[in-house]
């Protein structure tokens, strides 16, 4: 197929700009002008080295290819750039094939990826969007860019509206048209008495004239879309489904005019009218397009939902009082008040106030959380019972709610592997489908009973309104939409498509330790008080000894003391024993704090409390000791905590028949300790990133696809290695570039959700093509009459269209029931992280 190379408009105003990568110093700014200013066509050039763009005015028509070729020669590279087009006129699964041909053959285009259930094209590569579009144009749709987020939405939804409204208005006029026409000719072969009445009061003839011109009124008025579309791809050798009905009801209406108007032409016996074919046909198909529309309407309510989870309105603090503004003019920095039960407008940081806030729309946990000065919250969210003052941190489209809808809109109109095998088949399947219908007109015309060629017309136009390949392009995009859409409202995001295909065949799943299975930060865990002292004053002291470090097991002590709303007393006298622990006077008693050898050292005797020692190192915690005017006052353990969701979720992998194995790089005493307290069935310790790495192959050729689970950072490269990189999302890691999952929960539980909703997706898949794919083919022998030699079935134009219709229907209403898709762990009450 040609494509036209030259983009730019001879006018000399036109102008191309191209982003140029590789320049460092003004005279390479001098070398890519000079190499743009000797391609034909080209007026004037101005490179910016700030912005790493030449804006390219022309004289002429100018080969955009011709223009990248030049700036590569001079050592220099345009880089490829994503494209998002929305494309009309797409009605199948062939139609998809065809645009992602034509945008191939475009020069300059590496990738070409189109969803026919989002309609839109996604397009890689450096061609001019120009091109792209005449490419599509070309081969008989329309297509125009598009911004990919928030501000399309409003535009697509009412041009989605405008659409069902069309669709309706005709399926009411092809209705009230075909049904007279339907009662007239079949009411005759149905309803007793019927022929006789029709042939007392009208007679044949006119009951024909009349059904003519209703049926010219349906296919002139409602059923003009099927051949303003239908015969232009035909006459191009591209064949759609509009094709199909098209030429189908063209054929049964042509005839029928001829049996009206011209009898003497036709064979004797063979003089019949199929007005009620045509006319009905355009009907049940308008019915199937209007609920088609409809139901991808709803396919896509996740994205509407989260895109109405944006406040409209700020309250924003400016020369010192409140005033309302559009969240759109809010900046960053700027301080808001978020009233109780209000949506929090923005990310931002709390300054003032107390209040809880529900998270569930970001992390999918029920339970609201706590926020207080130096709290982050997330626009979106919703304050509940206290008022809050907040600095934002991230306006529009940085927002965590931009990012999750970006990400969801990705995997959304993402192709799984098991889509392309049904795009190589779909290519070709309506140039398929002519032909047979091509061969079971010629068979039944040399071979048929009589009147021959009434049933080869018949079962012809059959074959052509049965296998319609409309449901086979909705059968997987459909599913991934609404999957991936639920997964978001389960706090799952999946950021590449292929990820909801993969993460159903993993058999190991592997996870870091800290930040994924614990907190990722220590915390006071233990606090054994020895008889004779009381807990409060024991937490007090040892947190005055400690309040002056900023070592991480004294941060922990003093947060718990803190926490528990204790008062610290003054201390004096500190002293740090290098290598054993510190010491210093409070409230006039003298305070030890450090490990056993320490305590031996100032001789205080710890032998009572060997057991609770001996307990925590088997739970892989280093017990320290307080002792206060030389006596044992408390056994004290400071570690990171598992999270209060993390054994929930490892036994969910286990009912899902998955190993689990950790790969950290903590010590091995501690990682053996968590690991046997888990029920973790593998562990590999006290590795370095390029370990995990490592541990990710050989967990793989031992056991088979792999998913890795991480917090981001120090995992990226293990998250890459695995067949399926999962990231512990929270706060503003939301975007982990390494992972093809998000979890937004900040915890485990998210992992059995993701796999389980990965096998219900693809199983929702699997009943779709099955629906779409075989049940289509297994009906076009029955639509072509194979049934006929042995029972005398025969199926009618009319039922093969309301077949086909269903077909469709049935593969959306099969998609929509992902909306309800329960997960193992979706409800379970977790700690938040």
């Amino acid at each position: 197929m040609s494509t036209p190379r030259a983009v730019a408009a001879p006018a000399s105003s036109a102008t191309i700009s191209l982003p140029i990568e590789g320049m460092t110093c003004a005279s390479c700014v001098g070398r890519v002008e000079a190499a743009l200013s000797k391609v034909d066509g080209v007026g004037s050039v101005s490179v910016n080295l700030a912005t790493e763009r030449a804006d390219i005015r022309t004289s002429g028509p100018v080969d955009r290819a011709e223009l990248i070729q030049a700036v590569e020669r001079v050592g220099y590279d345009v880089p490829a750039a994503t494209v998002e087009l929305a494309v009309d006129g797409m009605t199948c699964a062939s139609c998809v094939g065809r645009v992602e041909r034509a945008l191939l053959a475009v020069p300059g285009v590496s990738q070409a990826s189109v969803n026919l259930a989002t309609e839109r094209a996604t397009v890689r590569g450096v061609a001019a969007v120009e091109a792209l579009a005449a490419a599509i144009d070309k081969v008989g749709y329309a297509a125009h860019p598009i911004e990919a987020g928030v501000q399309s939405d409003e535009e697509a939804a009412g041009k989605k509206d405008a659409e069902r409204a069309g669709l309706k208005r005709d399926l009411i006029v092809a209705t009230a048209l075909a049904l007279p026409v339907f009662v007239l000719e079949m009411g005759s072969h149905l309803i007793p008495g019927m022929h006789e009445w029709v042939m007392a009061t009208i007679g044949m003839q006119t009951s024909w004239y009349l059904q003519f011109a209703l049926t010219l009124l349906v296919l002139a008025i409602p059923g003009r879309r099927f051949y303003q579309k239908g015969f232009p791809a035909l006459l191009r050798l591209a064949p759609d489904m509009n094709s199909l009905v098209a030429v189908g009801t063209a054929a049964a209406f042509g005839y029928s005019v001829v049996a009206t108007f011209l009898p003497r032409l036709l064979p004797p016996g063979t003089v019949n009218v199929y007005y009620e074919a045509a006319a009905v046909i355009v009907a049940l198909i308008l019915l199937g397009r209007f609920l088609e529309a409809r139901a991808k309407g709803r396919t896509s309510e996740a994205i509407k939902r989260l895109v109405n989870l944006q406040a409209k309105v700020a309250h924003v603090l400016r020369d010192g009082r409140s005033v309302d503004v559009p969240i759109s003019e809010v900046v960053a920095g700027d301080l808001l008040d978020v009233r109780p039960g209000e949506r929090v407008p923005v990310d931002g940081e709390v300054t003032d106030g107390r209040s809880f806030v529900d998270e569930s729309m970001i992390t999918g946990e029920p339970v609201p959380v706590e926020k207080s000065a130096g709290s982050s919250v997330v626009g979106g969210t919703v304050n509940q019972n206290g008022a809050l003052t907040l600095r934002a941190t991230a306006v529009g489209a940085q927002t965590m709610l931009a990012q999750i809808i970006r990400l969801v809109e990705q995997a959304q109109g993402a192709k799984l592997p098991i889509q392309a095998v049904v795009d190589k088949v779909t290519l070709w399947f309506v140039p398929a489908v002519m032909l047979a219908a091509l061969a079971t007109f010629l068979v039944w015309l040399l071979f048929g009973p009589s009147p021959a060629l009434t049933f080869a017309l018949v079962n012809a136009v059959a074959v052509l309104i049965i296998a319609c390949p409309c449901a086979m392009g909705l059968a997987t995009p459909t599913s991934i939409m609404v999957g991936t859409g639920r997964g978001a409202e389960m706090g799952v995001l999946f950021r590449k498509g292929e990820a909801l295909q993969l993460l159903k065949d993993a058999q190991v799943v592997a996870v870091d330790k800290t930040g994924t299975l614990t907190e990722g930060r220590p915390l006071l865990t233990d606090l054994e008080i020895v008889a004779g002292f009381e807990r409060s004053h024991v937490l007090a002291a040892v947190a005055a000894v400690e309040s002056r470090s900023e070592h991480p097991i004294a941060r922990a002590i003093v947060d718990a003391a803190t926490g528990e709303g204790l008062a610290l007393p003054e201390r004096a006298d500190f002293e740090s024993v290098t290598g054993m622990g510190v010491r210093a006077t409070v409230a006039g008693a003298r305070v030890e704090v450090g490990a056993d050898r320490f305590m031996r050292a100032l001789a205080v005797d710890i032998e009572g409390s060997h057991a609770t020692a001996e307990r925590l190192g088997n739970e892989g915690k280093s017990p320290l000791y307080a002792a206060i005017d030389g006596r044992l006052a408390a056994v004290i353990a400071v570690s990171d905590p598992v999270k209060a969701s993390t054994p929930a979720a490892i036994a969910a992998l286990h009912h899902l028949g998955l190993k689990v194995a950790m790969i950290t790089g903590d010590n091995a005493r501690t990682a053996e300790a968590i690991a046997r307290q888990l029920g973790i069935d593998e562990v590999v310790a006290e590795v370095l990133p390029e370990g995990k790495v490592e541990a990710v192959r050989r967990l793989r050729a031992a056991h088979g696809r792999i998913a890795f689970v991480g917090d981001g950072i120090n995992d990226a490269p293990a998250l890459a290695a695995a067949d399926v990189g999962l990231a512990i999302g929270t706060g503003t890691d939301v975007a982990v570039e390494s992972a093809d999952v998000v979890l937004m929960s900040g915890n485990l539980q998210g992992v059995p959700n993701a796999i389980a909703l990965s096998k219900a997706t693809l199983g929702n898949i699997r009943q779709n093509l099955f629906w779409a794919f075989a049940y289509n083919t297994a009906l076009i022998p029955v639509a072509a009459g194979a049934l006929y030699p042995v029972w005398g079935i025969l199926l009618s134009p009319v039922f093969a269209a309301g077949a086909m219709a269903l077909s469709s229907v049935f593969v959306l209403g099969n998609a929509l029931r992902l909306r309800r898709f329960k997960a193992p762990l979706v409800d379970a009450p977790s700690a938040t992280p």
